[in-house]
């Protein structure tokens, strides 16, 4: 299957993160290298990518989108929780920018056998990382009831989470649970049919999106990541962050917050003692798709953009 995805806000996203045109940038989600590309686009033959992913599809469909860029680039089979090894490694422990464009690629979504879909039948893995030890099987049918829950309401923000695990421990009592499909027709069974209507939208949607982040520790990660980007920038240099959940913009708002923050002793107190200084400053507030892209894509209807650059 070809690789295919469609980037989201292509234009806001290299616009806000581009400021030296010699620069290094970091792409920590390379997928087909959309991005990216637009990136290589702009550079002069002075500038450099440096893109990641552990997706060893996407980085061969990079590889063949980036070739024959005049600048620099190389490309790194990692988790961007690395970042520190892998720009010690790239001998580039300051940079011009970073990138990260969160959540599943629509490549990913699309390749059925990779089983993040609820709208088709295939084995239930999710893995970003076709390596990875742990499968949405395992943890469909081996993690307690409470702990899917727990994933469910947390991850999911799904409201019948808990009577989604009971129907999934009941269901796995006499069958192991082992496709989408299986998944789908039990998550269907546990909401009653007149709250589905009502709510329209896919009523598997939340728990397959659980599901996933706990496959991948996508939440697990993020804020170190974050931090551990802002470190490596220059001064002037910026980070991007697109996020399509409210749980990762959630974290991707409140870090930036965190770190741009001045001051951070406790208000009774009449002067300040800390001397903490803010890292970054953000620029402007989030944005969103316009609804020309929205209408084209409508996997970018949730997406938001925050930008911040290095003090």
């Amino acid at each position: 299957m070809e690789f295919h995805h469609v980037s989201v806000m292509p234009e806001e996203t290299i616009r806000g993160l581009l400021t030296d045109l010699s620069g290094i940038y970091v792409d920590c989600t390379l997928g087909g290298a959309g991005h990216s590309g637009r990136i290589a686009e702009q550079l002069t033959e002075n500038g450099r990518i440096i893109g990641i992913d552990q997706d060893a599809e996407a980085i061969e469909a990079a590889g063949r989108h980036l070739a024959g860029s005049r600048c620099r680039v190389d490309i790194v089979h990692d988790n961007f929780r690395n970042l520190d090894a892998i720009l010690e490694a790239q001998g580039a422990p300051l940079v011009d920018g970073v990138l990260f464009d969160l959540g599943v690629s629509s490549h990913q979504i699309d390749d059925a056998e990779r089983g993040f879909s609820y709208m088709q039948d295939a084995p239930l893995d999710m893995r970003m990382d076709p390596n990875g030890l742990l499968t949405a099987e395992d943890i469909i049918n081996d993690w307690e009831e409470d702990e899917l829950n727990r994933i469910f309401h947390e991850y999911g923000e799904e409201r019948w989470s808990k009577r989604i695990a009971q129907f999934i421990v009941q269901a796995r009592s006499e069958k192991r649970i082992e496709t989408t499909g299986e998944l789908v027709d039990i998550i269907c069974r546990a909401i009653p049919k007149a709250v589905r209507r009502a709510a329209g939208g896919h009523p598997a949607k939340r728990v397959f999106q659980a599901v996933r982040i706990a496959v991948n520790d996508e939440l697990g990660i993020l804020e170190k990541s974050f931090r551990a980007a802002v470190k490596h920038l220059k001064p002037g240099g910026r980070i991007a962050i697109i996020t399509f959940h409210s749980l990762e913009d959630r974290i991707a708002k409140n870090t930036l917050r965190e770190l741009a923050r001045g001051c951070i002793c406790p208000p009774e107190l009449p002067v300040c003692v800390c001397n903490h200084k803010p890292e970054i400053k953000q620029i402007g507030k989030a944005v969103q798709p316009g609804k020309d892209e929205m209408a084209e894509n409508p996997r970018s209807r949730s997406a938001k953009l925050r930008i911040a650059e290095k003090l």
